[in-house]
């Protein structure tokens, strides 16, 4: 705890910062962000940096050197110890974590003085997806997970992004969607606050939050979902913000007491069969949970998408975490500003996109600094995905018919639009089967007719 009666000029602070500033490397000062608490830590006190302690054994003024500004946490950072009385340096301790999280607890007297690395994005104009229409065969219900612990800005804007693609794209209903952030609420540490608008097209957020991105929330959706699973169902699982290592295995940052990935892992195994678990991962070291999640789930097919392997962090961005806004982009078919994707995810051209593709088109155009992994139980675990399956309709004309919607579409929001066409399904559906024996009909004597054109063309002589 900062010793509130100790008072310093404002010249031994600036003291301090032009110390810190002469004795960094050349790609230090261009490349590290600086931070100084103005105030004195007291002696026998210690600094938490998540699990590590740093004791101090003497009054200390700190300043935290987060030497890699874009990746999220757990990252090198260092703690610049400096004397409360003669100002110079007398350690520095190396770490993963900042001293705060949480930007309620941050004091005010904990400040920026140096910051060459900021966060940029590029402002895209929003264009609407293109119109895709499928004829639905309901087989299984779906089931997602979002969650996200100790959430920054961009975390909570992946989480809604994600939402809006699962319930705008695919239609899967929000009873099923699982939101779990930071404290139970849209709010997230730092800045910009309050929490408003998101920035894809900048209206309000619309993923209601069910609890907060605890280790006891996550478990106690998993425990709701061992009474709703069936063998035909799917689950998508992701997870956001921070991770950092035990030094034996990879650790998911949460919003109290972090989660340990053999410990999530022998969570999902309790759960019971069923079709489908798809798990993309964003935080720092998460190609750990890879394996543990393969070996112990109970799904027929799993398939796990990490942004970094088990031994590197991954890298954050502005207003969001570019492994997961693509591996999202991908299946939403746009980025989160509605621009059209740099290529088509869906390489074999069946008009579904698969965890694997998304994997792949993210994978294709990752950032350099991170490190993408992907892990399946078997092959075909590649073909999950976050749709209803799909074939296509009875008759030819229907194609057509759908096109009738198009002037809809233009008018609302896809969710609203994709509520309309469930509602004439049922209709349609019975116009389809008034039809079918005339398509039938038709589809023999084409075939029939087809072959002996095709016979003759084969008896032909040169």
């Amino acid at each position: 705890m900062p010793d509130q009666s100790s008072t310093k000029p404002s010249t031994f602070f600036r003291k301090v910062q032009e110390t810190v500033l002469r004795q960094s490397s050349y790609s230090e000062v261009h490349t590290t962000n600086f931070f100084l608490q103005r105030d004195v830590l007291p002696r026998n006190t210690s600094i938490k940096a998540r699990q590590q302690q740093i004791k101090l054994d003497r009054d200390t003024v700190m300043v935290f050197a987060d030497d890699m500004p874009l990746a999220n946490w757990a990252h090198p950072c260092r703690y610049l110890l400096h004397d409360a009385e003669s100002g110079e340096l007398y350690r520095t301790v190396d770490a993963l974590f900042p001293p705060y999280m949480d930007a309620k607890e941050t004091p005010r007297t904990y400040i920026p003085f140096h910051q060459p690395i900021k966060y940029a994005d590029l402002a895209y104009y929003p264009v609407r997806p293109r119109l895709e229409l499928r004829w639905p065969i309901r087989w299984g219900n779906r089931y997602a997970i979002l969650f996200s612990g100790d959430s920054n800005n961009r975390h909570t804007n992946d989480l809604e992004f994600l939402y809006r693609t699962l319930r705008g794209v695919y239609g899967v209903p929000a009873a099923n969607i699982y939101v779990l952030n930071y404290d139970g609420t849209l709010n997230y540490s730092g800045g910009p606050q309050p929490a408003t608008t998101w920035p894809g097209d900048n209206t309000a957020y619309q993923m209601p939050v069910n609890a907060a991105g605890s280790k006891t929330e996550l478990n106690n959706a998993l425990d709701d979902l061992k009474k709703r699973l069936k063998a035909n169902d799917s689950l998508l699982i992701h997870t956001n913000n921070h991770g950092t290592t035990s030094g034996s295995e990879s650790v998911l940052c949460c919003y109290g007491a972090d989660y340990l990935a053999s410990d999530f892992a022998a969570k999902l195994a309790e759960l019971p069969k069923f079709r489908c678990l798809i798990v993309m991962m964003e935080q720092c070291f998460a190609g750990g949970f890879n394996q543990p999640i393969i070996n112990n789930s109970p799904a027929g097919y799993t398939s796990v998408a990490s942004a970094a392997i088990a031994t590197q962090t991954s890298i954050g961005g502005a207003h969001f975490d570019p492994f997961a806004r693509d591996w999202i982009a991908a299946m939403a078919g746009a980025d989160p500003y509605g621009n059209t994707l740099v290529s088509d995810p869906d390489t074999d051209n069946n008009g579904t996109v698969t965890a694997a593709e998304a994997y792949n088109y993210a994978d294709s155009i990752h950032h350099p600094h991170d490190t993408p992994n992907f892990s399946v139980s078997s092959n075909g675990a590649r073909g999950c995905h976050l749709g209803i399956s799909w074939a296509w309709i009875k008759f030819p004309i229907y194609y057509e018919v759908f096109r009738q919607f198009e002037p809809i579409w233009e008018r609302v929001k896809p969710e609203e639009f994709y509520r309309r066409v469930e509602a004439a399904l049922p209709e349609l559906e019975k116009l389809a089967d008034e039809y079918e024996p005339e398509y039938a009909a038709l589809d023999k004597m084409i075939v029939r007719r087809a072959s002996a054109i095709i016979r003759r063309a084969g008896q032909q002589r040169k």
